[in-house]
């Protein structure tokens, strides 16, 4: 979805920022960043822009008054697309903010970039995009180099994995009265507090409402029904569960359409299945605030990262994993009195 094999770096300016419920504050600096040579420039583009490859989902701006321009990132973004002269002093404001939005104590301190960039591509189209970063975890690299006829070794301590980007977020310039395009990275594993600020707390993100999210919260909705619902209702073995799973994925791989009613009698088909389900669905809707439409079209891309997720494999103790892929016909369960052990039964053709 995000390419940036045209893109280039136009201007950067880079702060520090500390947590303030900590006591700490921030350091910015007086002017962008001066970048010497080629070099430093493409490995910059590698470490800010290469995360985005493989992110899919895309977001708005928003603000819970339903007025965008009470969005900080927002207003700041806007003032920097409408003149471009004002991106130092704009990126000033933009570390104010996340100093301030940084209220939880396990927020670590670290390095602000603010980064303009010309031609990111996303969804098949060239635009300019701002670019806000953190790096907040540092290694220490060893330098091997030649010396006086052999070789000596070095280290480098609180250096930044080109690697490893641990918070960003691109605001494309497109869509300003939706709150433009977005897309997030956000590496945290501290405890959910802590993680939210970026996204929730800073940005002030809504996911889009698109055919990619369409088609992944319907298949999350449904893979949550039937792992943990429906056999609060129904008599379930691990065997049927999978099966279902298994439809739901092959309807979702066929069908260019999502259509309820056509899913539910194809994959569900049990009447009181298909009410739980829509009953399930409709308390999904309104406890996360998000609408899965009737029919949609369904995303491709969707469906392939949803695929990840699906569970196929039956787990027996730790002796043996059933792999189930098709009829769940040819598959019995039963209890053997004599060894007083569950077993099951499969039928085959061929051993290949």
């Amino acid at each position: 979805m995000i390419t940036f094999f045209e893109a280039s770096l136009d201007t950067i300016s880079v702060h520090h920022v500390g947590n303030q419920s900590q006591g700490e504050m921030y350091a910015l600096s007086q002017q962008p960043l001066n970048l010497k040579d080629d070099v430093i420039p493409a490995l910059l583009l590698q470490y800010f822009l290469k995360p985005f490859e493989k992110v899919n989902e895309v977001y708005h701006l928003m603000h819970s008054s339903g007025d965008l321009a009470l969005n900080e990132i927002h207003h700041f973004v806007s003032e920097v697309f409408d003149d471009k002269t004002k991106f130092h002093a704009t990126s000033e404001q933009i570390a104010k903010h996340l100093h301030a939005s940084g209220t939880h104590p396990n927020i670590k301190a670290g390095e602000l970039y603010v980064v303009y960039f010309n031609q990111v591509q996303i969804e098949g189209e060239l635009l300019d995009a701002i670019g806000i970063f953190k790096s907040e975890n540092k290694e220490t690299y060893l330098k091997v180099y030649p010396d006086a006829g052999g070789f000596a070794v070095d280290y480098e301590q609180d250096a930044i994995n080109i690697n490893k980007l641990d918070k960003g977020v691109l605001v494309f310039n497109v869509e300003k009265e939706n709150g433009y395009k977005v897309v997030v990275v956000d590496k945290t594993t501290a405890g959910q507090d802590a993680a939210v600020y970026w996204k929730d707390d800073f940005l002030q993100l809504k996911i889009r409402n698109d055919s990619f999210n369409q088609t992944s919260n319907a298949l999350g909705v449904y893979k949550n029904f039937v792992t943990n619902k429906l056999d609060e209702e129904f008599e379930m073995t691990k065997a049927d569960k999978i099966d279902l799973l298994n439809r739901s994925m092959k309807y979702f791989k066929e069908k260019e359409t999502f259509d309820l009613d056509e899913f539910a009698e194809e994959v569900i088909s049990n009447p009181g299945a298909i009410e739980s389900f829509k009953n399930f669905k409709n308390n999904y809707e309104e406890e996360f605030d998000t609408k899965i439409a009737d029919t949609f079209e369904i995303s491709d891309n969707a469906v392939k990262k949803q695929a990840r997720v699906y569970k196929s494999v039956l787990k027996l103790d730790k002796n043996f994993h059933i792999y189930i892929h098709g009829n769940k016909e040819l598959i019995e369960k039963g209890f053997d009195d004599g060894k007083a052990m569950n077993y099951y039964k499969v039928y085959f053709n061929q051993e290949a």
